[in-house]
């Protein structure tokens, strides 16, 4: 047995190919886009690298990749947080034993307390927690894993620290008629607007945006401001996936108040790719986008600043979207909701309430450092 750092191009071909020789028998898997995953580990196209460092490495048994992880680091205003993930590995404790030891022994030399796991290097959009339940139809960006990854990770010594439920909704299970009578106080209010998104005017979208991000989520502890030249990109990024009537912003005395971002399930599409988006993967992209029966959209961030909240702000965006969809685009009958947390009752309580079903449990686990040195 043998653990090899990443170090060259070929050492990173073997780490993003892994994954599609482990899981070639498993039909819910789906490929990442090799690209996606080359970015994460890119100090060029990363910006964490500015605040920390990450690597990468195999575990060799038999001349053949058995396993794989990441270790990485930040420092926010003179914390170090870090974390491990893209972990993958055959039904072996002792394989993993080995690729969990690799990392943590890494991150000591950066002074952390504890290392959270599997999470992303980068934003908790992506690539984060451990799926525990629903094994089935992993969006674009979401961790996806075999079962036995649980006793694997637990075993170890790894401890939950919170739960994040992803959630769907249908155009039969909605109820409209319930939230449309609660959203019509706001609606009639004629200091409240709703606009859904236009390309054209992605400047003035992408301020909005920033705005109301910053604002709502300047409380939370892991909060990193969102800048113009992220949420540009970030937005030009999504333009080949982008419905502008599933995405909708609202407005309080014209200060930009809340949204609610949806976009194409890409994953529908990127399954015919396996991962490589040259140009060949672009022409299937290109055929299943426009050709292929995608049914399903994704939500991928919800949010109304402070002061503004549990006024019905929430609901009339919901209303909004269901009512432009349902017009525009009859064939999508299906909603993934973005992933809350065990630590937001309130959302919880909203989802089930609008007749959402929970679909996906992630678990985010926590270990500390001096139980592993």
């Amino acid at each position: 047995m043998l653990i090899r750092e990443v170090l060259n191009s070929n050492d990173e071909k073997d780490f993003i190919s892994f994954p599609k020789k482990l899981y070639k028998n498993d039909p819910e898997w789906i490929a990442p886009l090799d690209n996606d995953i080359k970015a994460i580990f890119s100090p060029e196209s990363n910006n964490y690298f500015h605040l920390g460092e990450a690597k990468r490495w195999l575990l060799i048994e038999a001349d053949q990749p058995v396993g794989r992880i990441a270790a990485f680091y930040r420092k926010e205003k003179n914390v170090i947080k870090a974390g491990l993930g893209f972990f993958e590995c055959t039904n072996n404790q002792e394989f993993a034993n080995t690729l969990f030891d690799t990392a943590i022994q890494w991150l000591t030399h950066t002074g952390c307390k504890e290392v959270e796991a599997p999470i992303n290097f980068g934003e908790k959009d992506k690539y984060w927690g451990l799926l525990v339940a629903g094994f089935k139809n992993p969006s674009y960006q979401e961790n996806y894993n075999f079962p036995y990854y649980q006793a694997l990770f637990e075993n170890y010594g790894f401890v939950k620290t919170f739960e994040q439920t992803t959630s769907e909704i249908s155009t039969n299970t909605f109820k409209y008629e319930r939230f449309y009578k609660l959203s019509e106080r706001v609606f009639r209010n004629p200091i409240y607007s709703y606009q859904h998104f236009n390309m054209k005017e992605l400047s003035k979208f992408a301020s909005d945006f920033i705005h109301i991000y910053n604002k709502a989520w300047q409380s939370r502890p892991d909060f990193v401001p969102m800048t113009i030249e992220k949420i540009e990109s970030t937005l030009q990024s999504l333009k080949p996936i982008m419905i502008p009537e599933a995405i909708w912003f609202v407005y309080a005395n014209q200060e930009p108040a809340g949204f609610y971002v949806n976009v194409l399930d890409v994953n529908q599409i990127f399954k015919h790719i396996n991962g490589n988006l040259n140009w060949i993967g672009k022409i299937k992209f290109a055929y299943h986008r426009y050709f292929s029966k995608i049914n399903r959209v994704r939500g991928i961030v919800f949010g109304v600043i402070p002061e503004y909240q549990n006024l019905g702000l929430e609901t009339g965006l919901i209303i909004k979207f269901y009512e432009a969809m349902k017009k525009n685009y009859p064939q999508f009958t299906q909603a993934e909701l973005s992933w809350i947390g065990d630590f937001n009752p309130k959302m919880h309580s909203l989802f089930n309430a609008l007749g959402a079903q929970t679909t996906k449990i992630h678990y985010t686990y926590k270990i500390s450092i001096e139980t592993k040195s």
